[in-house]
């Protein structure tokens, strides 16, 4: 056990693991060997933070939750693996967040601002990004990656290797087996697409215009009638032309591996 003006006379804080300048470990936590925490970070009662674990700065981990832990994988047998979290995260109450396996990167990542909330599950080798929102019990499968912005709906339910793009907003008890291209709205068991996640856009300052234009793009996509590649050479088009958004989009297509859901 190590002596920190933060931590509460009933944690248990290993003797390798590092605490940075005002950090601050709740009632009976649980902090193992091998985690790093950043500064100004606060790790609420009952925690369990397992290593190998990096967790930046100022982040708040509430009661209960369970990080780094083993992946649930019976390919798993003890191999060094990690899980590494930014800053500036809420990660609420019963979320669990599993280290990563040697099958993939060997790291579970998780970037900076986004709030995890109660009961979530982040599997290994999950990419979660920065800005994002999972709420209470969504689930990612093991190698699925979440880009930055994308909200997930409670319950939203995402199958192994599945991607979800940047700024996509999944509906409540939505089921998604496979990749959902940025700025889509999906909903549904299996999910579909509906539109594009205008709200999210206006809130973050898209202009009309640009708003406008993803709206074409995701008609070239799903409403054409076009097949996926020549939809995605019209994108091409209008992406060399300087569209950003656009080209975004494009670059999804291309990084899809469970093909695009439909």
């Amino acid at each position: 056990m190590i002596t920190h003006p933060g931590i509460h006379p009933s944690a248990i804080v290993d003797p390798s693991a590092k605490l940075a300048e005002g950090v601050r470990v709740g009632a009976f936590s649980i902090i193992g060997p091998e985690v790093s925490i950043g500064a100004g970070t606060v790790i609420g009662s009952h925690v369990v933070i397992e290593g190998p674990t990096t967790i930046g700065r100022d982040n708040r981990i509430y009661n209960f939750a369970a990080i780094g832990g083993d992946p649930q994988d019976k390919k798993f047998h003890g191999e060094r693996t990690e899980l590494v979290i930014g800053d500036n995260n809420h990660i609420r109450e019963y979320a669990t967040i599993h280290r990563g396996t040697a099958d993939d990167n060997s790291i579970t990542r998780i970037g900076n601002d986004n709030l995890v909330m109660c009961y979530v599950h982040i599997a290994h080798d999950c990419i979660v990004g920065n800005h994002c929102i999972l709420a209470n019990a969504a689930a990612l499968a093991g190698h699925a990656h979440v880009d930055d912005h994308a909200i997930l709906g409670g319950y939203s339910l995402v199958h192994q290797f599945c991607k979800i793009g940047a700024h996509a907003f999944t509906a409540m008890g939505s089921v998604i087996n496979r990749d959902v291209p940025p700025y889509t709205m999906v909903a549904g068991e299996y999910a579909e697409p509906k539109g594009i996640n205008s709200e999210g856009l206006k809130r973050r300052g898209f202009s009309p215009e640009r708003i406008a234009s993803i709206k074409r793009g995701f008609r070239t996509i799903y409403k054409s009638g076009l097949p996926l590649a020549e939809a995605r050479a019209e994108l091409k088009k209008a992406a060399e032309a300087g569209d950003a958004d656009l080209a975004l989009l494009v670059d999804f297509i291309d990084r899809s591996e469970r093909s695009l859901i439909r």
